[in-house]
């Protein structure tokens, strides 16, 4: 099971597995934000290869706006795959 939703504070929430099936409902809350972001993973067991590219170009089309992406409250295994694709800086990963 996979959500997503911008919290009353601004925060964009995910948990649950982001795979290449949830992609699209993802990328159609991604594509709506014209502002900066925190994106709290607390609650994200998983992000397949897909979830990541959602990412990546959600935050090309920010950066070339003014904007980003941030991340926190990673768990490690999800922390690592950023880690290890070479995105930490990229998203900011606190």
């Amino acid at each position: 099971m996979f959500d997503i939703r911008v919290a009353s504070d601004g925060r964009l929430i995910l948990s649950g597995r982001l795979d290449a099936a949830q992609v699209a409902k993802a990328d159609g809350v991604l594509s709506g934000l014209d502002r900066s972001v925190t994106a709290d993973l607390s609650d994200l067991d998983y992000i397949s290869s897909a979830g990541i590219g959602m990412f990546v170009k959600a935050q090309l089309r920010l950066q070339t706006a003014g904007f980003s992406i941030r991340m926190v409250n990673l768990h490690p295994r999800v922390k690592d795959i950023f880690h290890y694709s070479g995105l930490e800086e990229t998203f900011g990963i606190d």
